[in-house]
């Protein structure tokens, strides 16, 4: 039995299903991490959606952006962008049933010594804070009252976090973190708009897992979401987004020895 972390898939199936066969993966023993972002800017976000549900218990799936945007736009609060291809899944008969099993998925899953989020942690976050936090997020987002939590995230172009925020604003901060965190200062105050290598990041900004001090380092963060950082393997961090949709690989990480497996985006 093996567990396969593996990055922002983006709608790429063709890479995915390379992937998959290159590890040799066996849903009856093995699983699945995936980092979040399973839809958008690729060419097949329907079909990668059929496919991660269909693996039921032996996926494990953290949402990023994008899949939230998904349930954003099947929800009729946001419009399209020129760059967007998610208009297979919007069309689908089993619409409705894939966004609502997404609404169903975590913001951060925490095991065995990792956690897996899609983009990253403040630095005065420990992973169970952060775990605390997120179970806040998805139980909105899993009731019936979620299109309020959504309208929050997509009313507002920038959040800080301060524990004293209540509300869906405060829901709206938390999700923003996990799925939009790249890079913030030293007391964790997030750039909310950079998104280049950590080389050139803006004057008084780090990468949020290079903060001196930070809380999270018990376990290895398992992330994705920032393509031009690259595959990103240190001790405790396993940053997974190695620019799949962009014409670049789709990695796979086996956790327990941190073998990695990469397969070519045929689609870019």
């Amino acid at each position: 039995m093996a567990t396969y972390a593996i990055g922002d898939v983006q709608g790429c199936f063709a890479a995915l299903e390379k992937l998959i066969n290159r590890i040799a993966f066996d849903p009856a023993i093995d699983r699945l991490w995936f980092v979040g972002d399973l839809v958008n800017r690729g060419p097949d976000s329907l079909l990668v959606l059929r496919y991660v549900k269909n693996l039921n218990g032996a996926a494990t799936i953290v949402l990023g952006n994008h899949d939230l945007f998904l349930i954003a736009a099947a929800s009729g609060l946001v419009s399209l962008r020129p760059r967007d291809t998610i208009s297979d899944v919007l069309n689908a008969s089993d619409c409705e049933e894939l966004v609502d099993w997404l609404r169903q998925q975590r913001l951060l899953y925490h095991s065995g010594g990792f956690a897996l989020v899609h983009a990253g942690l403040l630095p005065q976050w420990t992973v169970e804070e952060a775990a605390q936090l997120a179970a806040e997020v998805e139980t909105k987002l899993q009731g019936l009252h979620f299109r309020e939590l959504l309208r929050a995230l997509y009313s507002a172009t920038h959040f800080q976090w301060s524990p004293a925020l209540a509300g869906t604003t405060r829901l709206a901060t938390i999700a923003a973190v996990l799925t939009r965190l790249r890079t913030c200062s030293i007391a964790g105050f997030m750039e909310s708009g950079y998104s280049g290598p950590p080389s050139r990041a803006p004057k008084g900004f780090l990468p949020w897992f290079d903060i001196p001090g930070r809380r999270s380092e018990s376990a290895t963060i398992v992330c994705g979401h920032w393509a031009a950082l690259g595959l990103c393997l240190k001790a405790n961090l396993m940053a997974i987004d190695s620019g799949c949709v962009w014409g670049h690989r789709l990695t796979a990480v086996r956790l327990e020895d941190k073998a990695v497996f990469q397969t070519d985006c045929p689609n870019n």
